[in-house]
């Protein structure tokens, strides 16, 4: 019995799931990480769904997360792939950059010092 390959995927065919790049979960995993040494986020989540790629973030295991940081690539030439989402379901940032939107995230960290 000899094993074949796995076939190489039809160029043009449609993927099964979205998903996060390399360097999109690196920016995503340093700002957790740095959340999580400020003692604001404890656990996440990935999805991969046919539209849309979600990363979720949570307080604690056993709850809803607090925000969803999804990737909709149907979006890419209208207000931008990725979005924020409170646990509300309040779209806090969208746009074209990452970065840019994961900012709304980071001013959580900036609080005054007592």
């Amino acid at each position: 019995m000899t094993l074949q390959p796995p076939p190489f995927p039809v160029s043009g065919a449609a993927p099964d799931a979205v998903a996060f790049q390399r360097d999109e979960l690196s920016v995503i995993l340093t700002l957790y990480g740095r959340m999580v040494a400020a003692g604001e986020w404890r656990d996440y989540g990935i999805s991969t769904l046919r539209d849309r790629a979600v990363f979720s973030v949570f307080r604690r295991t056993a709850e809803h997360p607090l925000y969803r940081i999804e990737k909709q690539p149907k979006l890419r030439n209208r207000q931008g792939m990725y979005s924020v989402t409170a646990m509300d379901g309040q779209v806090l940032k969208r746009g074209h950059d990452l970065r840019q939107v994961l900012r709304v995230l980071e001013r959580k960290l900036i609080r005054p010092v007592d």
